[in-house]
């Protein structure tokens, strides 16, 4: 099955393609879809509203929401997860299947780069302060 992408978001999801070493643009776009949602778990719904208005083009935008509806809809309702940094890198790895020769890590850096570069830089520091020590550090240094 064949996917279109727009022209932004086949640049955005290529950084975080060459950033992490993987395989396809396919892998990019389901792992990045992961590090987004376990990062809205760690959001109130307000700062996740707020990351998503903020990022500067609506084709990212869309890559940040959730496209499960059920996942979504009971998300609104529910408080921020208690995720630590090692619950994270857990989840990226299970959940998006990370490739064998590379890291949830490399993942999770690359998906924090091209954000970063994708929001202003009041909403990264927003960001920051939802995230457990170890990954404030990467988003920080990315």
């Amino acid at each position: 099955m064949a996917e279109n992408f727009s022209a932004t978001e086949r640049a955005f999801l290529e950084k975080v393609m060459q950033r992490a070493s993987l395989p396809d643009i396919y892998d990019a776009r389901d792992l990045t879809t992961v590090v987004f949602r376990t990062l809205r778990d760690l959001m109130t719904t307000e700062t996740d509203q707020q990351t998503e208005a903020a990022f500067k083009n609506a084709d990212i935008a869309e890559i940040w929401r959730d496209d499960n509806p059920f996942v979504s809809f009971l998300s609104r309702f529910r408080p921020p997860l208690d995720i630590d940094e090692e619950l994270f890198l857990r989840r990226v790895k299970q959940e998006g299947g990370v490739p064998k020769n590379v890291s949830a890590e490399a993942v999770v850096v690359a998906v924090f780069s091209a954000a970063r570069e994708s929001i202003p830089p009041e909403q990264a520091k927003e960001i920051s302060k939802v995230l457990p020590d170890g990954l404030r550090v990467l988003w920080e240094q990315v």
